[in-house]
């Protein structure tokens, strides 16, 4: 079976060659870009994994931008990414998140910890979802196994965690779910980590939802829950 690869775009190249040392070590096949056209050519040239986005990048297309293209590009969008970077408030980290980034690594940082974030985040991209396979409610269809979403019989489209974080919600109708329990389970997160992540996620799925977005309720100092209730 051939090796999982990670598509490295960072152009610091101590940086990029610890990182690939480090995971080459743990069986993963590296590819090192140091610039948005480099990670768009390898990422069209081989079939990746996951990315490791720097977001300071030379070129005029930072990081941010980078991750809005890939996203956007239909062949692209379901890669994990993981943004690396020297830019921690919190700003930076919503839009990454907003973005369809999966997880966010400040720099400087513990190559071992990234290696072990590249495991989770990879861990979660494979997993398979538990529950009802499909579930229909209020002009909502989603279809667990070919990863698909419609609303009143239009595609939706979303990253994989807004997918994730969706079929766990409609999964456990009518039960409350605290944000420490979906970053556990769809981001593989403790809570200790940003719980923003959870709020920014359902922000984005709500409104691509659109009237359907209504069924996912907060409840207020808690979490949230998926009540059929509210559908029109």
């Amino acid at each position: 079976m051939a090796a999982e690869r990670i598509v490295i775009v960072e152009d610091d190249r101590n940086i990029s060659r610890l990182l690939r040392y480090n995971l080459e070590k743990e069986g993963y096949a590296c590819s090192l870009a140091s610039n948005a056209g480099e990670a768009l050519e390898a990422l069209s040239r081989e079939k990746a994994s996951l990315i490791i986005l720097d977001i300071m990048l030379p070129g005029g297309v930072d990081g941010f931008e980078l991750c809005r293209r890939i996203k956007r590009e239909q062949s692209l969008k379901d890669i994990p990414v993981i943004m690396l970077t020297a830019r921690g408030e919190e700003v930076d980290r919503v839009v990454g998140l907003e973005l369809g980034a999966d997880d966010y690594v400040v720099k400087p940082f513990s190559p071992r910890e990234l290696t072990l974030r590249v495991k989770a985040v990879l861990r979660r991209q494979s997993a398979p979802e538990q529950g009802r396979d499909i579930f229909s409610c209020g002009g909502l269809y989603v279809n667990l196994p070919e990863h698909k979403a419609e609303v009143n019989g239009k595609n939706v489209e979303l990253t994989l965690m807004e997918f994730k974080l969706l079929a766990v919600l409609v999964a456990r109708k009518g039960r409350v779910q605290t944000r420490d329990k979906l970053l556990s389970e769809v981001w593989d997160m403790h809570a200790d980590v940003y719980t923003r992540t959870v709020d920014t996620h359902i922000k984005r799925l709500r409104e691509k939802l659109g009237p359907a977005g209504r069924m996912i309720e907060t409840v207020r100092g808690v979490g949230y829950r998926f009540n059929s209730a509210y559908e029109d």
